[in-house]
């Protein structure tokens, strides 16, 4: 995935979809195939990590408690926090030895208005990706995505499960 090669994002659009479907999370858990872009690449009792559905960076990847809760703080025990920090660690390890990258952004965003259910992102920052494209800018959508096939998410899964086992 080359960041030159940049697709306009309809941001309306997809705060329309994730403010009126289902938690798209919880659809992944679930099984649901219209979610087969979010290639799971680990999984274990309590977690969940696959590939982002509108990948900003090459190598996006999302952390989340398998259980519905959505407040990082309130809504996890210290047990569950260390437990899916260590999680988060572990995926983004594996994402950094498939995807060369010069620093990786791991950060928990969402909204009880839309992607309510707690994840982390992980993102890892091409080398030498210039300064005024790092950062926030890198992550924004509405700087457009990558465009990338079913084939490109199995190929990048595959490789992302064999890094994590």
């Amino acid at each position: 995935m080359d960041l030159e090669q940049k697709v306009p994002f309809d941001v309306a659009a997809y705060v329309e979809r994730v403010r009126s479907g289902p938690c798209f999370i919880c659809a992944i858990a679930a099984g649901d195939p219209e979610y087969a872009l979010e290639q799971i690449v680990y999984e274990d009792e309590e977690h969940l990590a696959f590939l982002a559905r509108y990948p900003t960076l090459p190598g996006y990847v999302l952390v989340s408690p398998k259980r519905h809760v959505e407040h990082v703080v309130r809504d996890l025990d210290e047990r569950a926090f260390h437990a899916i920090m260590a999680v988060v660690r572990r995926v983004a390890l594996a994402v950094e030895s498939v995807v060369p990258s010069e620093r990786t952004y791991v950060l928990s965003l969402g909204s009880r208005q839309g992607n309510a259910h707690l994840h982390w992102h992980i993102a890892p920052l091409p080398p030498g990706t210039p300064y005024d494209q790092q950062q926030f800018h890198a992550l924004m959508a509405e700087n457009g995505v990558l465009p990338w096939t079913q084939e490109q998410a199995e190929e990048l899964a595959a490789r992302l499960r064999a890094a994590l086992s």
